[in-house]
């Protein structure tokens, strides 16, 4: 009978083994993943510390800029629709944050909102822009706000598109989707770090959208494939590991944002919902707050004419309200200046 028993666990060991290796998946070198995502606006800088971001640097240089932050999982292509759109008017800058698109990966133990913060205020310095307006969707929504909190000298404004930060409720929690829920288990990161990830990613990005049209196989693939350059999936495994301690927005520490604020949402978002919008209007002084019906996490991919208008509006008061501050020296006696008031002049 002991040696029937040990016979069936060998067997069960046996073919949960040859499962595990028939899912498992290597990671992908960077030079493929570039020769398939890579834009024709694709560009790389080095950090101080040796990290190579992915970014593009678009649009006219004397305008006002705008940086756009992707959330987690995804990557600079998330604003494509807005980019193509904004550079036609503004400076527009995305970039890959760490261990995300085909910006390599931190060590585990410096991933973090704070050192993504860090890698902004690094990569704009670097490009020359010194103040400019800052927008993410998701977890770059909340890289977005906590970058105000720590740069605030560096901001023009502050776009938070779905915006993740509050710490959810029982009810929040319980009906968040089953990746999130996986992953906050230690013993499924650790299986799941090596394995085929692409159900689950369907299932993540179904989540996402209101229209399934958007999940098509393409996406599924792209999110797939970078998810796998390395280092890029302890990435991942880190921030969902350490999703509940991040979630530090707060009344108090919002209130001390001063600079215009604007604040996007789907009405049908899954992943975050539209009260936490009513949260950050409330939170941070001035914020305008628009929601759009029919539209999930993604407003500025399901909903991008519409975002844009919205946008455009905000970047326009923005860039109005950079030139009402702005003291120019006119032709003649420099020692004469005055502070324009009705927009004109060179930004």
């Amino acid at each position: 009978m002991l040696r029937i028993t040990l016979a069936v666990v060998l067997t069960i060991v046996a073919i949960l083994a040859a499962g595990w290796l028939a899912l498992r998946r290597a990671d992908v070198p960077y030079d493929t993943l570039e020769g398939a995502y890579a834009l024709p606006e694709t560009q790389f800088l080095t950090l101080s510390d040796g990290l190579k971001i992915h970014y593009t640097d678009t649009g006219p240089k004397d305008r006002s800029a705008i940086v756009l932050v992707h959330g987690f999982s995804s990557s600079l292509h998330t604003w494509n629709a807005w980019r193509d759109d904004l550079e036609q008017d503004f400076r527009v800058i995305t970039l890959d944050l760490p261990g995300h698109g085909l910006s390599r990966a931190d060590p585990v133990d410096m991933v973090s909102i704070d050192r993504f913060a860090d890698v902004i205020d690094q990569v704009t310095g670097k490009l020359g822009v010194n103040q400019f307006t800052l927008a993410g969707n998701s977890m770059g929504g909340n890289t977005a706000w906590a970058f105000a909190l720590k740069y605030p000298d560096r901001l023009e404004g502050l776009v938070l598109v779905d915006a993740s930060g509050w710490a959810a409720n029982a009810e929040e929690r319980k009906s968040s989707p089953i990746i999130f829920k996986l992953l906050a288990n230690p013993l499924a990161r650790a299986v799941l770090k090596d394995l085929d990830m692409t159900s689950l990613t369907r299932s993540a990005l179904a989540d996402s959208y209101t229209d399934p049209a958007f999940v098509t196989d393409d996406l599924v693939e792209r999110y797939v494939a970078l998810s796998r350059a390395p280092g890029h999936r302890a990435t991942l495994l880190q921030l969902m590991a350490a999703r509940d301690a991040r979630a530090e927005a707060s009344a108090a520490s919002l209130a001390t944002i001063q600079v215009p604020a604007l604040v996007i949402w789907g009405r049908d978002d899954n992943l975050v919902p539209v009260s936490h919008a009513q949260k950050f209007a409330d939170a941070i002084k001035g914020a305008k707050l628009v929601v759009y019906d029919g539209v999930g996490h993604l407003p500025q991919e399901e909903a991008a004419a519409q975002s844009l208008a919205d946008l455009r509006e905000f970047m326009l008061e923005v860039e109005w309200d950079a030139l009402d501050d702005t003291v120019i020296e006119p032709a003649g006696d420099p020692r004469l200046v005055e502070n324009r008031t009705d927009g004109a002049g060179a930004n």
